[in-house]
């Protein structure tokens, strides 16, 4: 039997992936060479674009635990410096504080409730491709055996081996100049603010929760998460002497103390773990020289990594998989238009190379040294332009995005609006069936079945196409169709949807 997709690696992206294979009637196999899932919580929260996404997938409400909306956060930080986003009017950076743990936790159900199979303990060895499909050599508990599929994609990781096997290059730059060092502790109470949540040091001063706190000297993070019974403690320090062997505390509390030229002790964290004890020696940032190769297709870190600053990993490796979802799906179904599954690197490799650029500049705004902090004054009163606050909102959330649809009407190629649809309802609500939309605003015949929508002065547009992946593929301002809107309805659909 020819299984329609492979997926390598059960991480958040990979799951996503089978779970959007899955809404479009494509039978995925997922291979995860752990035997079970892995206790390394690598993140803490989800940032930007994708927390709308998972709305509209109706996941959101899975994670955050509440029945409402998300919602637009107050502020934020850019390069640990921080962001006012009351200013703006149209606030696009959501925030979602949870444990990656739980989210591959829910993307698993999820997956399972659409029953999808995930092969635990199953590594992907080698595999042959030709024209028609790909032959995968593959190693599990009971041995060797070959799976036959029509196409492979590598969500494995920054270590991908599909990226390896496949001859795909990952080109980019290593550093070794910073040692950063994560851990669950508990700090004397004596030092908490009540009335900010965050630190009151002797010897130094406030430090403000869930913010980068750069100094002359490093970086330091005090971050009460409420997902986590012990709040996380970071320092990021450069050009330091590592200690050898794995973190501890002590090594934790001195490297604090060098950055702030303070003193604070940390005990061991309170509550049921899994507890986060991790160093990092220096970094990676790198971009797959291609995302496609044949049948072989590459999806988060697998096609790109970089420095994890504002947490951009899995706003944009999420999205990948949301927007190779329906494209592969199409391609195996027979019904995808010429070239649709190609636009899935010409869309993406853009979105990567933006958050590679972010990550650069913020890694450069939280360097020690005078000269930096000059940089940083500079900065701040850039950031008290409320113009140049949108354009950081938007680039580290992902609503700088545009696609090119083929079409210059201001939604075209852009992330959907949150709009309200006739009978109250939530456009997160319709599109949890990750199927497109033609939504019409007009009650007008457009010559194919519409959903309608609910007219007043906030809807921007009288009907609009939307892609599975809640991007408009296509929007128009007449108020009735007309030929020529008709025939440029006609085009979109040809070349989105086949």
């Amino acid at each position: 039997m020819i299984v329609d997709v492979v997926i390598a690696g059960a991480g958040p992206n990979g799951l996503m992936l089978a779970c959007e294979l899955s809404l479009a009637g494509v039978r995925p196999l997922v291979l995860e060479r752990l035997p079970e899932r892995s206790q390394d919580n690598r993140a803490n929260g989800l940032v930007g674009q994708v927390v709308r996404m998972l709305d509209r997938r109706g996941l959101y409400e899975r994670l955050a635990g509440v029945q409402d909306p998300p919602r637009a956060a107050p502020g934020f930080v850019f390069g640990a410096l921080p962001i006012d986003l009351s200013v703006l009017d149209d606030n696009p950076l959501y925030l979602l504080p949870v444990p990656q743990l739980r989210i591959e936790q829910m993307l698993e159900e999820r997956a399972g409730e659409l029953a999808v199979e995930i092969r635990r303990g199953h590594e992907l060895t080698g595999f042959d491709q030709d024209a028609d499909g790909v032959t995968l050599k593959v190693s599990g508990p009971a041995g060797p055996y070959t799976v036959e599929a029509r196409f492979l994609v590598g969500a494995d990781g920054g270590h991908s081996i599909v990226r390896k096997l496949a001859g795909i290059a990952f080109p980019g730059v290593t550093t070794d100049t910073t040692i950063s060092r994560t851990a669950h502790a508990t700090v004397p109470a004596e030092f908490i603010d009540p009335a900010t949540g965050g630190l009151d040091v002797p010897g130094y001063g406030p430090i403000p929760p869930l913010l980068h706190h750069r100094t002359e000297r490093g970086l330091f993070v005090y971050a009460p998460l409420p997902s986590s019974t012990a709040p996380l403690i970071s320092t990021m320090e450069w050009n330091g002497q590592d200690a050898e062997g794995p973190l501890t505390l002590e090594e934790l509390q001195a490297s604090a103390r060098r950055v702030l030229g303070a003193d604070i002790v940390f005990g061991p964290p309170d509550g049921p773990g899994p507890h986060l004890m991790r160093k990092l020696n220096g970094g990676n940032t790198r971009l797959a020289e291609r995302f496609r190769d044949g049948r072989v297709l590459l999806v988060g870190d697998a096609a790109h990594v970089h420095a994890a600053i504002g947490g951009p990993g899995l706003n944009l490796g999420l999205q990948d998989a949301v927007n190779l979802g329906w494209k592969l799906a199409a391609e195996v179904r027979g019904t995808a238009p010429a070239g649709l599954l190609d636009t899935y690197e010409s869309e993406r490799r853009p979105a990567a190379e933006r958050v590679v650029m972010s990550s650069r500049a913020q890694s450069a705004l939280i360097a020690p040294g005078s000269e930096v902090t000059g940089l940083r004054a500079l900065f701040t009163e850039l950031l008290g332009d409320p113009r140049n606050v949108r354009r950081i909102a938007d680039l580290m959330s992902g609503a700088d995005i545009r696609y090119d649809v083929g079409s210059d009407h201001p939604l075209a190629g852009r992330w959907a609006p949150d709009l309200d649809l006739e009978g109250g309802g939530r456009l997160a609500e319709l599109t949890r069936d990750g199927r497109p939309h033609l939504i019409d605003f007009t009650g007008g015949d457009w010559g194919h079945p519409a959903t309608a929508g609910l007219p007043g002065p906030a809807v921007p547009c009288t009907a609009l196409l939307l892609r599975p992946d809640g991007y408009v593929a296509w929007a128009t301002d007449v108020p009735q169709p007309d030929a020529e809107s008709r025939a440029s309805l006609r085009t979109a659909i040809r070349r989105w949807l086949g």
